[in-house]
């Protein structure tokens, strides 16, 4: 059994092969190409280097960084801080309004859920002195 060594790997990536587009019909040839292991490598990863550097200038040089989570302007964010607390402060003002209407009716009388008291008061009449 042989072994495999440095010198047959390289050259196994530097072996020619030839890369033929006939047409079915005709035979002909429409298209060839020569080709080593090696140049299909380089081929390759030059055209993923392409695609992710378009990419990534696509998303830093446009506004369609904007759509990153977790990416905007600082001032985007202070301004979202404030948003938030000033919606908190208006969540909780609007609690302490609906605790006090609550209160309200039930002095007033109008919740259901509180017995009223139907006793009839019976009130002695003053006496009117004529003088």
């Amino acid at each position: 059994m042989s072994k495999i060594t440095d010198n047959t790997t390289l050259k196994r990536l530097r072996n020619h092969y030839r890369l033929v587009i006939m047409n079915d019909d005709t035979f002909e040839e429409v298209i060839k190409f020569r080709l080593s292991r090696i140049s299909v490598y380089i081929v390759v990863s030059t055209v993923f280097l392409l695609l992710v550097g378009l990419t990534a200038a696509l998303l830093v040089l446009t506004p369609l960084k904007f759509y990153i989570p977790g990416y905007g302007k600082k001032e985007n964010k202070t301004e979202l801080q404030l948003l938030k607390m000033r919606t908190d402060s208006l969540q909780q003002v609007l609690e302490y309004k609906e605790q006090y209407l609550d209160g309200l009716k039930k002095v007033l009388g109008s919740d259901k859920t509180v017995p009223r008291d139907t006793a009839t008061l019976k009130v002695p009449k003053a006496e009117v002195s004529n003088d």
